[in-house]
Formats: structure tokens, C-alpha cells, sequence
């Protein structure tokens, strides 16, 4: 009997270490989709909510989607420096509550579409909810100003390049070489509204 007891809590130990290791395994990730794709969920799907992770600069002098609530996932350093050969104030400084004051207005079982300006600061931030326990966070890869456009050798590539410029007159955009949520014509401002203003900024100061 007791030799039975053993054995079951044995095999008990083994199931959920195996179990854990499946679990692992299959990690949830966040889903990649365009900002095209984003803009439909937010217009065909309940409780679907657009998260910017830019700075505040960002979201301010260069614009936002509309209803894009504004949760910086980096701020920007006050020191002046160089890297990669660009010079410039870096965004080095990570926002430690940014999980934090996004979970104190979302559920956890929400849709969260995660957009920067290029998809490079929307891809940590949306693995950082993830591991927080949100359910259904997505990556708006090519962000709110877009990547540059691939430059590529091949026989059709000014076809390419012509179509390319006759959307960008098409849409304003003549000086354009991404393709984000702007270049796509999907809707966007400068109005700053409170209700999707960083919540901290709202608060009393404590001074």
C-alpha cells in the first residue's frame, strides 16, 4: 500500500513536469498583423483597443491614430548621443509601469493591438503583456509611420516604384518612403484627447 502511494505520487510529479514542459513549449506570442488589419479589428471586433507605445513627442508633434490610447513603453533620454552612426536622444529608458497602469485599464482578456512608429518598440512591449498573462495582444508591425519601403534589384521594380508614387500623390504622401498607418490613408491626428492620454500625466502631482 504504501509502496502504491509512492508510486502514485511519483507519476503525479512526472505528469506535471511534463505538463509544464508542453505548456512552455507552446508559449503564447503575440500575433503580427498590419495596420491595415488593425484598423478592421478595431472596427469588426468587440473589445479591441489600439495601445501607442511612442513617446509622448511622438504622439503629440507627429500624431496618432484616432482613439489610440497612449501608454510609452520607452521615454526618451535627456542626454545627446550617438549610435549606429545616427546621433540624436535616444529612447533608453524603460518604462517600469507600463504593464502596470495598462493592466489597471484593461482586461486581461481584451484584443490589445500594440503600435509604435516601426514595429521595433511595439514587438518587446507586446511580449512584456504577454508574459504579464494578457490573452490576445497583437503586434501592428509596420507602426504608425511604417519601415522604409525595401529597395530591390529586379527587371519590374520601377513598375513598383511607379505605383508606389502614384499612391503616395494619390494620398498626400509625396515625400513619403514608409508604409505605416499613415501611408495607408487610415485615419489619424494631432488632437489630443484626454481620455487617451498616458493616465500618470492626468493624476494630481504630488509636489
Amino acid at each position: 500500500m504504501k509502496k502504491q502511494t509512492l508510486l502514485s505520487g511519483f507519476l503525479i510529479i512526472v505528469i506535471v513536469f511534463l505538463f509544464s514542459l508542453v505548456e512552455g513549449a507552446f508559449a503564447q506570442e503575440a500575433k503580427e498583423i498590419l495596420s491595415i488589419e488593425a484598423y478592421d479589428m478595431l472596427n469588426t471586433v468587440p473589445d479591441t483597443y489600439l495601445i501607442d507605445v511612442r513617446t509622448r513627442a511622438e504622439y503629440q508633434f507627429v500624431g496618432h491614430p484616432i482613439n489610440a490610447y497612449l501608454f510609452p513603453y520607452m521615454f526618451m533620454s535627456e542626454e545627446f548621443g550617438k549610435k549606429d552612426d545616427k546621433c540624436g536622444y535616444r529612447f533608453d529608458i524603460k518604462n517600469k509601469s507600463f504593464v502596470q497602469e495598462i493592466g489597471k485599464l484593461f482586461n486581461k482578456t481584451d484584443k490589445l493591438l500594440i503600435i509604435c512608429s516601426d514595429g521595433i518598440r511595439s514587438e518587446p512591449a507586446a511580449k512584456d503583456l504577454i508574459d504579464a498573462g494578457f490573452k490576445n495582444v497583437f503586434n501592428v508591425k509596420n507602426g504608425f509611420e511604417g519601415p522604409e519601403f525595401p529597395s530591390f534589384e529586379d527587371s519590374n521594380r520601377h513598375k513598383f516604384y511607379r505605383q508606389l508614387a502614384k499612391r503616395n500623390k494619390i494620398y498626400g504622401y509625396n515625400h513619403r518612403k514608409h508604409y505605416g498607418w499613415q501611408w495607408w490613408g487610415l485615419p489619424w491626428t494631432y488632437r489630443m484627447d484626454p481620455k487617451f492620454i498616458y493616465p500618470p500625466d492626468l493624476r494630481p502631482s504630488k509636489k
